[in-house]
């Protein structure tokens, strides 16, 4: 069928009460049937929607006074401050066939990744074809999609969300500011940018400023070596040849890999970051409470309605749902609820910087990467704290417990979290000595074992010195996230949360841990800590950072998840490869000796370190951990092993039970790898 591509233009006049005042323009780019018309199970046929939609907000009204200098965003004759987001959509062609829920992924970096999450997806920006629809699983539910721009500064791909923002201004006025950047190479280059990773930076005010300070240092609470003034400048590399610019650092002699390089400027014109989570929040209150402006519609069909939402995201789109929650956007400006849902996976213990002037929402933090942003600040838990050193009170869902409007929550962590992203910090007391109180309607569940999405298999060695960790636990995620809408429709309880506890030993010191002494293979030594820090008296009231880089003050006590005697962890849901398994499943993993810092954590990799396949390679090996051989009979007996956790877990409500055969099938392709004669020199070519 050929795709019928329209482009409708609105505008809407906005009366006083009118109860669209945020929205004020749909632009439909194209509407097509997804996969030519296929049906999903009962939800039918599916269409796909996109283009812009354009928003404008009142600086006077309580629900937009939190949006980071929106005070200083230029109005239009109403008053007002516009700004606009792209928008995706895949609903069902008939809404009455739909489950009545919205599910909106906060996109990560512009990109789309819960097809890939929850339909076992191929990875895709513009979702066409069968391989990148998976196996139709949320779709079969009869969930409607939706992903909508909130970052102003991803790369300039027509494909990726974007968030279109205009500049805050003082009378008229730039307004400069300071900004921090931070760049670790994997390779030795002459130039890195000014932004994180692949995403726009904000230019430097005057080049030639001779106090700038470029400097150096070996770890992330190293001493900072200056580098001399003379020996770089804002420039690129082209060819090895300095072309000059503002956005990017030159070094003739160049940037060594494993180093940390950072550097203090002055920019201009900050972006209205915080305009970012208004349009999400406005976005979605359209979806359920209208769907429609002036005529024109995001969906076909009678009933526009959504009865319901559900956040979800994906590290920094876990931490953007935090945010979200933090500073009050989940209630609207007619004061109702905006997410009925929260799922914030892989998150960690932190939030971002998405609501404070010269924001870089990119920026994370890791034990070696992006270190000392405000993302891993005070506070962490759900319930109000009072941190006793500063004084300083809060809880994730203080306001949207003064307003009425909290949402049920998953904050699913992989290992990952616990060693490189500070996640014990959301259930356990500052000193670390006790286990937090959960709100009645949170839940945590700790993938034992996981990375931070899980490898391929075969595992790669790329840039590690261990095997990369294939523990997948997209098993569990489809489990939940209908836990979560029947949670919201009918009721439901979900499964109860399963993560570690101080209580019972389950979560510890990284001293503490009791990994087996495997021959070859080195345990970290520094992981994620989040510290007390300063960025300036106007920070946490007013989003100004004046103090670059931030004053570094105690650190909050960070725990790990223990483990058995095979090195894999003992709580959280442990998934069948986990309960009966052919190796050790780890969070963490190490940098690789040629990226230099090779005993720092690589972020976001963990370690999948396969048993010997008999009891005399273990032997050999001298590894403590018993074979494969040694436990089981054959692959027979494995398949049982599997076959026996998987139901169990099923009857638990944390795995499907249509997904069981699948489980088995993919836990008998990693036997026949890892049994294989052929495979056992490359599995230890690094040892």
């Amino acid at each position: 069928m050929v795709h019928r591509v329209f482009y409708v233009l609105v505008s809407v006049l906005l009366l006083p009460g009118s109860a669209w005042a945020e929205v004020v323009r749909i632009e439909v780019q194209e509407r097509t049937p997804a996969l030519s018309g296929k049906p999903f199970a009962s939800a039918g046929a599916y269409e796909l929607v996109k283009g812009r939609v354009h928003f404008e907000v009142d600086p006077a009204l309580r629900a937009n006074r939190i949006i980071s200098d929106i005070q200083l965003g230029p109005r239009n004759k109403r008053g007002r401050v516009e700004f606009s987001a792209d928008f995706y959509l895949l609903a069902p062609l008939d809404p009455g066939k739909g489950n009545g829920t919205l599910l909106f992924e906060v996109s990560n970096r512009g990109r789309k990744g819960m097809l890939g999450m929850f339909n076992l997806a191929a990875g895709s920006l513009d979702p066409r074809t069968e391989a990148e629809f998976g196996d139709g699983f949320l779709l079969q539910q009869g969930f409607t999609l939706a992903w909508l721009g909130w970052q102003f500064d991803v790369p300039d791909d027509p494909q990726l969300m974007r968030l279109y923002a205009p500049k805050a201004q003082t009378n008229g006025k730039p307004i400069q500011g300071l900004i921090r950047s931070e760049c670790v190479p994997e390779r030795r280059v002459l130039s890195f940018s000014l932004g994180d990773r692949t995403m726009i930076a904000y230019s430097v005010v005057n080049p030639d400023d001779p106090d700038l300070k470029l400097t150096v240092r070996e770890r992330r609470d190293g001493a900072r070596e200056t580098i001399p003034r003379h020996q770089w400048q804002f420039a690129r590399d082209e060819n090895g040849k300095a072309v000059p610019g503002r956005t990017r650092v030159f070094r003739a002699s160049g940037f060594e890999p494993g180093r940390i390089y950072e550097l203090v400027y002055k920019a201009q014109d900050p972006v209205l970051a915080g305009l970012g989570p208004a349009a999400v929040r406005d976005f979605i209150s359209l979806v359920k409470h209208g769907g429609a402006v002036d005529g024109v519609v995001l969906f076909k069909g009678a009933g526009q309605r959504r009865q319901r939402a559900i956040g979800f995201g994906t590290s920094q789109s876990g931490r953007f749902l935090r945010t979200f929650l933090y500073y009050g956007f989940n209630q609207d400006e007619q004061g109702r609820k905006v997410l009925d849902g929260v799922f914030a996976h892989v998150a960690g213990g932190g939030r971002g910087s998405f609501n404070h002037r010269f924001a870089q929402p990119s920026r994370d933090g890791h034990p070696f990467m992006n270190c000392f942003y405000p993302t891993d600040i005070f506070p962490f838990t759900d319930l109000e704290q009072k941190d006793p050193e500063t004084g300083l009170s809060g809880g994730i869902l203080s306001r949207a417990k003064q307003d009425g409007v909290v949402p049920k929550i998953f904050y699913s962590n992989s290992s990952y979290e616990y060693y490189g992203r500070a996640a014990s910090l959301i259930h356990t007391t500052f000193d670390g000595q006790r286990d937090a109180p959960l709100p009645k309607d949170t839940r945590i569940y700790l993938f034992a074992g996981g990375q931070h999405g899980p490898a391929s298999f075969p595992p790669p060695r790329q840039t590690t010195q261990e095997l990369a960790n294939p523990n997948d636990f997209r098993w569990s995620m489809r489990a939940l996230v209908l836990a979560m809408n029947d949670w919201l429709t009918t009721g439901k309880e979900p499964p109860p949360s399963q993560y570690p506890r101080v209580a019972d030993e389950t979560l510890v010191p990284l001293a503490s841990l009791k990994f087996p002494k495997i021959p070859g293979v080195r345990l970290p030594q520094r992981i994620q800590t989040a510290y007390r820090l300063d960025f300036g008296p106007d920070f946490r009231s007013g989003g100004i950072v004046s103090i670059e880089p931030p004053r570094v003050g105690s650190a909050f006590p960070t725990l790990v998840p223990q483990v058995d005697g095979d090195g894999n962890e003992t709580s959280g849901i442990r998934l069948p490869e986990v309960q009966a398994p052919l190796a050790t499943f780890t969070g963490w993993n190490l940098r690789a000796p040629e990226l230099g810092a090779k005993d720092e954590l690589f972020s976001m990799i963990g370690s999948f370190i396969p048993f010997a396949a008999s009891k005399d390679e273990r032997t050999k090996r001298q590894d403590p951990r018993p074979s494969i051989a040694e436990r089981y009979f054959d692959k027979k007996a494995y398949l049982h092993k599997i076959t026996v956790a998987a139901r169990e877990l099923a009857d638990r409500g944390y795995v499907l039970k249509g997904d069981l055969p699948s489980i088995a099938e993919q836990a008998g392709k990693r036997w026949d790898y890892l049994t294989s004669p052929k495979i056992e020199p490359r599995l230890n070519e690094r040892r």
